[in-house]
């Protein structure tokens, strides 16, 4: 292995103990706890070190956003391919999405409610995010002529029932009941 490799190895491993400590504090204490001076001493760098890999906190939420979004895609994938019936496909994919909102939470809000630079719907948009959208497509599409908007649509109504559901604004036992509603009005369109 060259000088060169050996380096970028170290620094791919330093920039993923930066995010996996991150997501820890965040986890375990919320998001502002997160800070530089925070993470440079759960990985016992220097704050310097912290700033070589990330400008800012929110590249480093940004960071753990695109980390869920491989994850989220892998699940959705899963929960799709668990089920021949295309119905039951689109139900597993919605309960799955769900799931990992409320498994995952400090994780869900760098993805879709804290500021990053991640754009969606756009030329620029990064292939992670467009794994997670295309994920939801797949199941969306045998029901659907308009499939992008239907998918868009179908990925709001989830959005939105798992940041009720996170905040306690709606009951947590009458989740396969809204996502059966939710099912039924995508498949009617």
């Amino acid at each position: 292995m060259s000088i060169t490799e050996r380096k970028s190895r170290q620094r791919a491993e330093r920039q993923h103990r930066i995010t996996a400590a991150a997501r820890l504090i965040a986890e375990r204490e919320g998001w502002n706890a997160v800070t530089i001076r925070r993470l440079a001493e759960e990985i016992e760098y220097s704050q310097p070190v912290v700033y070589s890999h990330f400008e800012s906190k929110e590249a480093i939420v940004e960071a753990v956003a695109v980390e869920g979004f491989r994850e989220i895609t892998s699940e959705l994938q899963k929960a799709a391919a668990r089920e021949s019936n295309e119905r039951r496909a689109v139900e597993n994919v919605a309960t799955a999405y769900l799931a990992f909102a409320l498994r995952h939470t400090a994780l869900y809000e760098a993805m879709f409610t804290l500021p990053t630079g991640l754009r969606f719907a756009g030329a620029e948009t990064r292939s992670e995010l467009k794994a997670g959208f295309a994920a939801l497509a797949a199941v969306v599409a045998p029901f659907c002529a308009n499939v992008e908007l239907s998918t868009e649509t179908f990925w709001a109504c989830l959005h939105g029932l798992a940041e009720l559901e996170r905040s306690g604004r709606i009951r947590r036992n009458k989740r396969a009941e809204r996502v059966a509603l939710v099912v039924r009005g995508l498949l009617k369109s």
